[in-house]
Order: C-alpha cells, then structure tokens, then sequence
C-alpha cells in the first residue's frame, strides 16, 4: 500500500522517519554527551579525514550511524549509557557530519573497509559492533570482509535485501529531495560539519546507494559466525519478516521486536518525543547479549 508524499520523510536516510507517528516528535536536540569526557580527533582513511570520537574504558563497542546522520543525531541519547561499562568508538562516515567526502559514490562495502582502518589506525584489534539503520547494512558488511575484528554484533534495524521494506519504498526513493530529510537531521548536519553546503552532497550520496541497492547474497549472510542480536521495532520500516529471515540466516543470533518506530529503541533524534524516558531505552538488554558469555 503506498504511503503519502509527505511522509516519507527521510527514508532515504536510511529509513529513519518514515513510520512517525502524526504527532510530531519535538525538535530536541541531544545533548547527553556534552558533559562526558571524551577524546576526538581525524584519522586518514582510504582516501578521508574521518572524525570519531572515544568515550570510556574497558571493552570496545564501534557505534556505527545510519544514512543522513552524526554521531549525535543517532547515538546521543545512548552513549552515557554504554559508557559506563566500556569503551565507546563512534565515527562519522563518508560525507557526514565532520566527515569529508572522497570524491567517489558510497558503497556499505567501502563503508565497511573505513572503519576497518580506522580501528587499525585506533589499534583496535577486535570489538563489539552496534550498527543502526544504514549503520546495520555497514555491519553485515564488517562481519562480511573483516570478520576478524567482529566479537558480538548488534543489528538495529539492518537491511540486508530489497523485500525487506514495503514495495512502495523503492518508487518513492527515486523521488527523494533534500527537503524531505527531517527538519532535525538537517540542523544536526549543520551543528557539527565545516560547511552546511555539504548537505546537499550527504543527501545525493545516500539517495544514490539507496537506489542502486542490491542484496547481500544469502551465502554471505549464512557464512557469519559472529553472535548476533537482530533488532527491529514492531512500527520499523523494516518489516518483521525481513528480520525473521536474517535471524534464520545467521546461525548465532538472537531477534527482539521493540515496541515503538525506527530507531525509537536507542532514543534516534527525529524520534524523541516530549514523554521521552531513559528507561524506554534498549540498552540493558544490548549489554546483556554483549556480556553473555
């Protein structure tokens, strides 16, 4: 069934507010991790300056951001929380945030190589992954081609094959404008990069890899072996069915159907809402999974 123009939101960005409800979410802005120490900084990698930023100690989790997004547009409600207990390493990629761009279209393949070199330039030699929305599909890729840096991985709202979203995603990807991106995901662009021109740049690469999305094919999925938790929320773009079937193909692997929309489980920016709890957030049951022995 197809959906209105006007909600599509940013589905381009990896989907993140195509299921809203009609009660807009506030324009609120994240500001847990200002108060946390942190160290940041630029590595160069295949061709980028690529920002991150490192909170906490003890084990290593690599946070990895969905399509249109920064470190705090989608992890800023989350990081206090994982901080607490271990290392955190976020970055932004290709044409994001504090990012530059290489020139050349994106790809969830060389996605997947950066941040590999990035934790090789960090001397990170194994670590825990959570990646949400187009940030997942980079992950799937990371346990694909680097399956030697992956201990436990967390997919949060991945997609891995073009049936994984309704039919009408598809016709309405080749439509996408800027304008069409969140409100919200726009200001926390220009928060942070250098050049709010580089918005538009963002947008096309994004739109683009969306459009010529192909699947991953099944025997690569069916190759990780990698302990996996799938997470979706049960109003996701994402369909349960999709989720289902990445839960069959990875043979280690646990799924969790939250209540609630995209990227509403770790407090996503275009989803907060005046109500918001910390206690609504998934992160209990993620550090649970990644302690389990």
């Amino acid at each position: 069934m197809k959906q209105p123009l006007p909600h599509l939101g940013s589905l381009l960005f990896i989907l993140t507010a195509c299921n809203h409800t009609k009660t807009e979410p506030q324009k609120m802005e994240p500001k847990a991790t200002e108060k946390l120490a942190f160290t940041n900084g630029y590595s160069e990698v295949n061709g980028l300056k690529m920002y991150y930023e490192i909170y906490g100690q003890g084990k290593p989790l690599v946070l990895i951001h969905g399509g249109g997004s920064t470190i705090p547009s989608n992890f800023g409600k989350v990081i206090p929380l994982f901080a607490k207990n271990r290392q955190v390493i976020a970055m932004e990629l290709q044409a994001h945030g504090r990012t530059n761009d290489r020139g050349t279209d994106s790809s969830f393949e060389q996605d997947a190589d950066d941040v590999a070199t990035l934790l090789h330039n960090l001397k990170v030699d194994k670590a825990d992954f959570f990646g949400f929305s187009n940030g997942g599909t980079t992950t799937l890729q990371i346990a694909i081609r680097h399956p030697e840096l992956v201990n436990k991985m967390v997919l949060g709202s991945a997609l891995s094959k073009r049936n994984g979203v309704p039919e009408w995603f598809w016709g309405f990807m080749q439509q996408s404008k800027l304008e069409h991106m969140p409100e919200q995901l726009q200001t926390a662009y220009k928060e942070v990069a250098a050049d709010s021109a580089g918005l538009q740049l963002m947008h096309d690469r994004d739109a683009k890899r969306m459009v010529h999305f192909k699947d991953i094919p099944d025997e690569q999925i069916e190759a990780i072996q990698a302990p996996t938790l799938i997470i979706i929320g049960d109003k996701d773009i994402i369909t349960p069915e999709h989720a289902i079937e990445l839960h069959r193909q990875i043979a280690h692997s646990e799924l969790a159907i939250i209540p609630g929309g995209h990227g509403e489980y770790i407090g996503e920016i275009t989803t907060i809402q005046p109500d918001f709890k910390e206690n609504q957030l998934v992160v209990p049951m993620i550090e649970k999974f990644l302690d389990k022995k």
